[in-house]
């Protein structure tokens, strides 16, 4: 028994319990804290794995695998969920053949991500049970567990996961795989939604929930833990790790796995047994309602906050219990606010747009960090895909006084995830617009992904390439232009070109990631200190391979990937590739 026992990340627990619960087909989108589990996934050669263009083409692939009666799987953060939500509202009404289970990472205190959105209202409003472990051990179990409950309720369950439970290490006991391969048999009343057949099936829904109800009173993923003390408190998932760490066995604990359906009579018993029930959860109140709408009393985010992520000494303190030496650090540290790496090629770009004065509509991805000083070069940052439709709107409505000096960043990655519609809007609707594609041949920001654009699957295989040239020439792009963003003169002649035309154009601004293994540097910067004056052009574009030290500036080449843009901004000529003898 000792052999299966390691020692797992929460998402790689997922991914054993997927290949344990006889998975074939798992398809997913890249999105922290959720990508380690297909990443994860692959390493299995049973389990057929891909990264989708986005969520939602993700989630149909997914259903179209369980459609033919092998067991699927597909995995997003939540934002990403919003996504896929289409067809997920959609297949609570069709139910499954195989088991299929959708895997979401909520980011609570927004550690990559632009909101802090609660996930199990998704479950709610499309009425599937929904899964929250709360270690790794729960994170393999409640995987397993969720297929049988897929197959047994024909319905998509979903497994919640959150930054802390995917990126936190415990123990896992592992065990065989289980082979499932379900026959497929053709029925249009059940698969096919059109209004009168999807009417048919709402009730089937409703019922299904009502069943689920039963379960909730009395599973295995329910737990109660009492301590025969005055103090009730109802969690789940990381935050019962917290209550556990402050509390220890002094208070009664129920501890949810089964986030919905909730259940009834099972919190009804908790709550008779002791004197003060407290809920203790991330975000936004939803187990608390739940407790109020049975007519019982209880704190919860009247002592505790709705936003941020929880942590021991955050309950500790709202308890009255005092911030313990044990539960938070003795000294602040100090911030550290990211950064683009040396030699990203963005860096370059951005420079010059600033330079420029443009207003710069921005994405989701490495990017972003556009935004931030001494760039300080983007304005506005939505979701994935919505900086190209955000910019068709801006200039629709501000005319020529924005087309010549606005323009749309976005990545390649996020470009195939949800750009490509945009673009199309603004091709169709003849929108005098300039969209730049930063095309840095990866999926950068969640560490290193393959797109379509690429030409490698998941594996690293060679595999099917879209030409963005190609596409947006297709979309309806007459003018395409490819830039390299090194070069930062032309960078500035070709965007005050295409700003000047009264007609849609693309800019594809093609280097590769600066971190890819591939990529060959050239050797590292010096500075000749004879020639340096102080005058700080080179930290104008923000690059943490250079410093000033004694009033000159040093280049670390530690950092330095001889990207030579600071040589280009440099008018004494006191950068260069060695130190002027």
């Amino acid at each position: 028994m000792e052999e299966n026992r390691q020692l797992m990340l929460g998402n790689k627990a997922v991914a054993r319990g997927l290949y344990e619960a006889g998975v074939c087909f798992v398809s997913s989108y890249p999105g922290t804290p959720s990508t380690e589990i297909t990443e994860e996934a692959v390493k299995y050669d049973e389990i057929y794995c891909e990264w989708a263009p986005n969520e939602k083409a993700a989630m149909e692939a997914a259903f179209g695998a369980a459609l033919s009666g092998r067991r699927s799987f597909c995995a997003q953060k939540h934002v990403g969920l919003n996504v896929a939500a289409d067809p997920l509202f959609t297949m609570s009404y069709t139910g499954v053949n195989a088991g299929l289970v959708i895997g979401v990472a909520d980011d609570a205190g927004m550690h990559s991500s632009q909101n802090e959105q609660d996930s199990r209202h998704y479950a709610i409003a499309a009425k599937v049970p929904l899964l929250e472990p709360s270690d790794s051990e729960e994170a393999l179990e409640f995987t397993k567990k969720a297929y049988e409950l897929s197959e047994e309720y024909d319905t998509p369950v979903i497994i919640k996961m959150c930054t802390r439970v995917s990126h936190s290490q415990s123990v896992v006991t592992t065990g065989p795989r289980e082979e499932v391969d379900k026959p497929y048999e053709k029925n249009i009343a059940k698969y096919v939604m059109m209004p009168g057949n999807a009417k048919k099936r709402h009730p089937i829904v409703e019922e299904r929930t009502r069943r689920l109800k039963e379960l909730s009173e009395d599973c295995e993923f329910n737990r109660v833990e009492y301590s025969g003390t005055d103090i009730g408190i109802i969690t789940s998932s990381t935050s019962y790790q917290y209550i556990k760490e402050v509390f220890g066995d002094s208070v009664s604990v129920l501890k949810l796995g089964l986030l919905y359906p909730l259940p009834d009579r099972l919190i009804r018993e908790f709550a008779g047994r002791v004197k003060e029930l407290y809920v203790v959860e991330e975000l936004d109140p939803i187990i608390e309602e739940h407790v109020k709408s049975l007519g019982i009393k209880v704190s919860g985010k009247d002592i505790l906050p709705l936003t941020d992520e929880f942590s021991q000494g955050l309950i500790a303190k709202a308890f009255g219990k005092g911030e313990k030496e044990s539960y938070a650090l003795s000294e602040e540290i100090p911030a550290r606010p990211p950064v683009m790496c040396a030699g990203c090629p963005h860096r370059g770009l951005f420079f010059v747009l600033k330079k420029l004065g443009c207003t710069v509509l921005g994405d989701i991805g490495c990017y972003t960090l556009g935004a931030v000083p001494p760039l300080s070069a983007m304005e506005m940052t939505l979701c994935m895909g919505a900086s190209i439709g955000a910019l068709h709107g801006f200039n629709k409505m501000r005319g020529e006084e924005s087309c010549n000096k606005t323009v749309a960043v976005i990545g390649d990655s996020t470009f195939m995830h949800s750009g490509m519609t945009g673009l199309a809007n603004v091709a169709y609707n003849e929108s005098d617009s300039t969209v730049i594609i930063l095309d840095n041949s990866i999926t950068g920001m969640t560490g290193h992904q393959q797109n379509p654009t690429t030409g490698y699957n998941i594996k690293g295989d060679p595999a099917g390439k879209i030409d963005l040239s190609a596409l947006c020439h297709a979309l309806g792009i007459e003018r395409v232009r490819v830039v390299d963003p090194y070069e930062l003169d032309e960078c500035e002649q070709v965007i005050k070109e295409e700003l000047s035309v009264k007609a849609p154009s693309v800019i594809i601004s093609r280097r590769p990631c600066a971190l890819l293994k591939y990529v060959k540097h050239n050797p590292p910067l010096c500075v000749n200190s004879d020639k340096c004056v102080g005058c700080r052009s080179c930290m104008r574009i923000g690059c943490p391979a250079i410093s000033f030290k004694n009033g000159k500036a040093v280049i670390d080449t530690t950092l330095c990937v001889g990207c030579g843009v600071c040589e280009q901004l440099c008018r004494f000529g006191a950068l260069g590739s060695k130190e002027a003898e």
